[in-house]
């Protein structure tokens, strides 16, 4: 974070009036005047997204008529002044503090490109069936190594460069993630944010089944990734291989996860070829928090 020089952040919005005032307050409290150029892409909102970002000082808000998360970012960055840029979910809340630390993290002639944060997956109050998909999933290596699944993503300005635009896909985080080789990215374990998992079985199975559509579809080449890695192949035998068999204490939780995934799977292919969704965010989250 260069002295002088604001640090972008993209936060792409769509029916977040529940939430977004809390990051926002979050985020902006104690950052020194000019520190961040915080931009939010209101798209597709039904609800009182925009007027809620908007009452935040040093807040600029763009209103988009698309729903589409890929679209809004890119409509953003357009308005967006600074480097190294955050990509940060709308339900996401971290202080200044995080942003720091991952552009620090960024700094230096030989940094990676890109950082991320750990993640802590919020199972509290839910019920056994997400709590056990969870208790196998946030051990899965890949959520370790990647990019996705933590609502927060710093890019450098070389690592930016690596794309035009977001291609108009679900999965924007697996899209980063196949951009950099495992020497260009860093996780800063410093620095966690907490996603929360949702509060009902069905809205699980929703959120896996949309996961695995956008996924598919990334993969398969519709939009074109243009990187300079190919997107990571699904490695559907980890669950077993990698947590199951080193914890096998997690055999009733394992068949949770199984069964979950396989029903999300025949859903994922039962709807192959309907439209994409615009959005997957989990609404059920959404009502955790007042705006």
């Amino acid at each position: 974070m260069s002295a002088g020089s604001p640090v972008s952040v993209v936060i792409a919005a769509h029916d977040e009036e529940a939430v977004i005032g809390h990051t926002l307050d979050t985020l902006l409290a104690g950052a020194a005047p000019g520190e961040l150029d915080v931009v939010v892409a209101a798209n597709g909102c039904r609800d009182r997204t925009a007027q809620v970002a908007g009452r935040r000082p040093g807040v600029t808000v763009v209103e988009v008529a698309r729903a589409s998360k890929t679209h809004a970012l890119n409509v953003a960055e357009r308005l967006t002044i600074g480097f190294p840029r955050i990509y940060l979910d709308a339900d996401i809340a971290v202080p200044v503090t995080a942003v720091r630390a991952l552009c620090a993290a960024l700094e230096g002639p030989h940094a990676p490109l890109v950082a991320v944060p750990a993640r802590h997956l919020e199972t509290r109050g839910r019920p056994w069936p997400v709590r056990g998909y969870t208790a196998i999933h946030r051990r899965l290596p890949a959520f370790d190594e990647g990019l996705f699944g933590r609502g927060m993503i710093a890019v450098s300005e070389a690592g930016r460069a690596r794309f035009d635009a977001f291609p108009d896909v679900v999965a924007d985080d697996l899209f980063l993630d196949s951009l950099f080789g495992p020497t260009e990215r860093v996780q800063v374990r410093e620095v966690t944010t907490t996603v929360q998992t949702p509060l009902r079985t069905a809205d699980l199975s929703r959120r896996l089944a949309r996961v695995r559509r956008g996924n598919a579809a990334l993969r398969a080449g519709s939009g074109g990734t243009g990187g300079v890695a190919a997107v990571r192949d699904a490695d559907r035998w980890s669950w077993l291989r990698d947590v199951v068999v080193p914890r096998p204490w997690l055999a009733p939780a394992a068949a949770v996860y199984v069964a979950l995934s396989a029903r999300a799977a025949l859903e994922a292919r039962r709807q192959r070829g309907a439209a994409a969704p615009a959005w997957g965010h989990d609404e059920s989250t959404r009502t955790l928090r007042a705006g």
